[in-house]
């Protein structure tokens, strides 16, 4: 991924969580990064920890996208 791509992504995604008003994304999100801030995946809350790992089982399973598709998807609903 190039420069200019990787802005492009941050960009986009500071715009998504400035729109976001679902709690518990935006929770979930917090958490990740505390997380990373942390560097400790035990100071995630068991229900994150959780979601994580199906989300990971998901992409094993090939049943993830990727981020084109997501933003796709989320751009036109």
């Amino acid at each position: 991924m190039s420069i200019a791509e990787i802005e492009k992504t941050k960009s986009d995604l500071i715009h998504w969580i400035q729109e976001l008003e679902d709690m518990n994304m935006l929770t979930m999100l917090e958490g990740i990064k505390d997380q990373e801030e942390k560097e400790d995946w035990d100071l995630l809350p068991e229900a994150h920890r959780r979601s994580i790992i199906r989300g990971v089982e998901q992409i094993e399973k090939g049943e993830g996208m990727s981020s084109e598709e997501f933003w796709l998807r989320l751009k036109n609903g």
